[in-house]
């Protein structure tokens, strides 16, 4: 249990970092120090906890657990408590049956005897409990901190049981699949298990697994990001308020649901990263960690800074041994018993800021990186959880949710990075919402757009997005939504006339998403529904809204009618991935843009081979429109938003042969002219 980190470590060499870029070198002291606290950290875990594999395996200690013989052991850190009882329906919740000790690191533990040989005292499936006795006066009962299933009786009360998940043998999940190669070029599900049915109601992980898999599959993702699977009191908080770490959420099966879910996923080919959230804990007292041990500082800083004043939640003390233990051991648990591929960390803006992000911009500025602002305990958790993660599992995947831009942030440690493999590119939908709401088509600054887009630090690889689910989040409105409005609920039909809105619609909704995917970063991203445009927005059931599910679903229903224009975006989505998928633009360079022109409102550039060429004028079609491209030779028709199947209107010959001319043109070597139709976009590849 030790707490000081005492050993001298060598310092970073720092000419990698400078090699990729080379404006850090003021910012290099403070680089090398959150590199030696990252070092120094390494060193106590190897030293005093045999290292990564050890530390990591917490869960193995800590926690309740059965052995073969039907022996049951349970251990709590708690070391402000003064007795402590494990109670329960086994023990009719008698406080004084099953008293345990202490050592003198503050963790109390139990053995319990079987009842009979291979037969556990305590029954699987049953509610426990730990009793504590904080002071003469006081007594606190809790849920374990590392328990693994707990459930919820909203008709009983809003607060959590925690339960004993031991089933029988028989019972037990049996993974059947290999985890699938490391994808290079990843695109992403983002998916909510909850709203995954299209009736009012909180849908399954068996439903999951049986109805929505196929369709990831078939659409082209080969990456799956599930959302709110940690369990959290407070289904309305998206999964971001966590009470119980180690426990995935029972409001949607059991945790062997969840092993089938995964494993057919794998079964499949895709890879499934867990959204984890380690920025922060709900402040929940009686089915949370907060006040765990009657203390405001055990897993938590005290005071102000253990509290995150905007989400109205406690905040992590990364630089304590056993809370290190906890969050990295909570990593490890789902990679093991769930066998996920990755993470997609939450609020990693707030690890690593001491301002948390709030009330703060971020200019690109290099000294709002490095100085007294910064966290440097979260960040040097950060760097032992993707050092951790890629040591034990080379094929892991970790992504990092940062708005501030961090340099360094997707550079492996050993060279003074963060560690993560991708960050989201969240400037993107940002700017997308910001144009459709305050700017007319005409008034689209091209340039700006091909500057968010193309704007990501070189050598770290981004995901981008179009939209993800904070963009549907009640008060605002899907881009489908912003695009069609009212539209959507009279005029979606091949029944009904195809409206200037509609049109518009669906045209811009394609030709978006297209330029995002091919020009926005290493990698997609997709939010589950909105590749057919799901109309309105998202709102879970609460108190505000008369706890409906209305808009807490997602209706597959529109997209299933043959009659419905949705499919059409469906089609173009299953188009566009499975183009990425035969060209692998996401692992290729960064595109060269020739054409961003603000007249035409055109956009023209080339990636992995491909000649992309988009026409955002509202009105204006363009005939042999001349556009450079390097290589010469013949280029055919790869993928046009024109289509019929995508909704258009077939302006766009597929047979058409493009030969070069040898010429130079925006910079390229030679040029091809192309029929280029208003809110259109035409991809070419070579013959």
């Amino acid at each position: 249990m030790a707490t000081s980190l005492t050993k001298k470590t060598s310092s970073l060499d720092t000419e990698p970092v400078l090699k990729l870029d080379g404006y850090l070198k003021p910012n290099i002291p403070a680089i090398v120090e959150r590199y030696d606290m990252y070092q120094k950290w390494k060193d106590t875990i190897d030293k005093s906890e045999n290292g990564y594999d050890a530390f990591t395996k917490g869960y193995e200690r800590f926690g309740i657990h059965a052995a073969p013989s039907g022996e049951i052991t349970y251990s709590e850190w708690a070391p402000n408590a003064q007795e402590a009882s494990l109670i329960g329906e086994f023990n009719d919740w008698n406080r004084s049956s099953h008293r345990m000790t202490r050592d003198q690191f503050g963790v109390w533990s139990i053995k319990i005897p079987p009842k009979a040989p291979g037969v556990p005292a305590i029954p699987h499936d049953s509610k426990i409990k730990i009793s504590f006795v904080i002071s003469p006066y006081e007594r606190i009962e809790r849920l374990p901190a590392w328990i693994t299933r707990v459930t919820q009786d909203l008709s009983v009360s809003p607060v959590y049981d925690a339960r004993f998940w031991n089933p029988p043998e028989e019972e037990k999940y049996k993974f059947k699949n290999p985890r699938p190669p490391k994808p290079s070029c990843v695109r992403i599900y983002e998916a909510h298990v909850g709203i995954s049915t299209s009736e009012g109601r909180v849908g399954t992980y068996k439903e999951f697994t049986r109805d929505i898999l196929k369709r990831i599959k078939d659409l082209g993702y080969n990456v799956i990001q599930l959302m709110a699977v940690m369990e959290h009191a407070y289904y309305a908080s998206f999964g971001y308020q966590v009470t119980s770490f180690f426990a995935a959420s029972s409001r949607y099966g059991t945790p062997e649901d969840l092993k089938e879910l995964i494993d057919t996923a794998h079964g499949m080919g895709i890879t499934v990263l867990l959204d984890v959230v380690h920025s922060h804990a709900c402040k929940n007292v009686l089915d949370g960690l907060n006040l765990f041990d009657g203390t405001d500082h055990q897993y938590f800083h005290e005071g102000g800074k253990g509290r995150h004043d905007l989400w109205d939640s406690r905040l992590f003390n990364y630089g304590h041994h056993e809370v290190l233990r906890f969050l990295l051991s909570n990593l490890r648990w789902y990679m093991e018993e769930y066998q996920f591929d990755g993470f997609r960390f939450d609020g990693v803006t707030s690890m690593m800021y001491l301002h948390h992000g709030i009330g703060t911009g971020f200019s690109g500025d290099y000294n709002e990186y490095f100085g007294p602002q910064v966290d440097l305990e979260g960040v040097v958790y950060l760097m032992l959880a993707n050092d951790m993660l890629h040591t034990l599992y080379p094929g892991v995947i970790t992504i990092a949710e940062d708005v501030s831009g961090m340099p360094l942030l997707c550079v492996p440690v050993n060279i003074g990075g963060v560690g993560f493999d991708y960050r989201l590119s969240m400037a993107i939908p940002d700017m997308w919402i910001k144009l459709l709401k305050e700017k007319k088509d005409d008034e689209w600054d091209l340039g700006n757009i091909v500057h968010t887009l193309t704007n990501r630090r070189w050598g770290e690889k981004s995901i981008a997005y179009a939209e993800s689910h904070d963009q549907a989040l009640v008060g605002d409105k899907t881009l489908a939504f912003w695009l069609m409005d009212k539209e959507m609920y009279t005029n979606m039909s091949d029944l009904s006339a195809m409206t200037p809105i509609i049109e518009r619609g669906l045209g811009l909704h394609k030709i978006i998403r297209l330029l995002v995917h091919a020009l926005g970063g290493e990698g997609y991203l997709n939010f589950e529904g909105n590749e057919f445009g799901h109309p309105e927005w998202l709102d879970f059931p609460r108190e505000g809204n008369g706890n409906s599910f209305h808009y807490a679903r997602r209706q597959w229903n529109v997209l299933d009618d043959e009659l419905l224009r949705y499919k059409y975006l469906n089609n173009f989505d299953i188009a566009m991935n499975h183009l990425e998928q035969k060209y692998h633009w996401l692992e290729a360079l960064p595109g060269y843009v020739s054409l961003k022109h603000e007249v035409d409102k055109l956009i023209v550039f080339e990636r992995a081979g491909l000649l992309f060429v988009f026409n955002f004028h509202p009105t204006q079609s363009f005939a042999d429109y001349r556009v450079g491209v390097e290589e010469a030779g013949e280029y055919h028709v790869a993928l046009s938003s024109d289509e019929k199947r995508f909704g258009g209107f077939d302006r766009i010959a597929l047979d058409t042969k493009f030969f070069t001319t040898d010429l130079p043109w925006n910079g390229r070597k030679n040029f091809v002219q192309v029929y280029i139709p208003t809110r259109c976009a035409l991809v070419l590849a070579k013959v």
